[in-house]
């Protein structure tokens, strides 16, 4: 399906440029935008300087559920869901301020950013499919990416019962004082 006016295709031109300097994959781009391929691959080629990576997109939701990840997809999914929440804002704009705002939120914390915007795309899906939901940790209250069909009375999250291996990865060492 292609833009219904010239200020629709621009917006649709400027949201495909904005995730492609994001990082975000093709298969991303054509779910997002109704732009046609060849001009999504035109596109690409000329914002990144060189054509899309190949291949399939991260398909499996229990990525999501390891310690790390659950984490970092959990901030993710707060940030994006307050967007959506808050402003008259389309799904693929909110994953692109959503994103930009995670992103931020882990430069402050000096951690390695663990979700792509591929990843926190396939996260809007799965949680759009409700192959995902959020859960209530019973300790401090926030809310943590969870299989939808999971028992989550009672869900006690990975911050307050961290794992024995939890954080013995390699990341940036702390600020040093002067």
């Amino acid at each position: 399906m292609r833009p219904k006016s010239l200020v629709d295709e621009a917006r649709e031109i400027r949201l495909a440029g904005e995730l492609i300097r994001l990082g975000a994959r093709l298969q991303v781009l054509e779910s997002e935008t109704r732009l046609p391929r060849e001009r999504l691959l035109r596109l690409y080629r000329e914002i990144a300087g060189r054509s899309p990576s190949k291949g399939m997109l991260p398909f499996s939701t229990d990525w999501f559920m390891s310690w790390q990840p659950n984490v970092h997809a959990s901030l993710f999914m707060n940030i994006y869901q307050a967007l959506i929440r808050a402003a008259p804002v389309d799904s693929a704009e909110a994953l692109a301020g959503a994103w930009r705002l995670y992103r931020e939120q882990v430069e402050i914390l000096r951690l390695e950013p663990v979700l792509s915007i591929t990843r926190a795309w396939r996260l809007v899906k799965f949680f759009e499919c409700r192959m995902l939901t959020m859960a209530e940790c019973t300790r401090c209250r926030g809310q943590f990416v969870a299989h939808a069909d999971d028992l989550l009375r009672g869900y006690v999250c990975g911050l307050c019962h961290m794992p024995s291996r939890a954080g013995k990865s390699r990341r940036a060492p702390p600020p040093t004082q002067h």
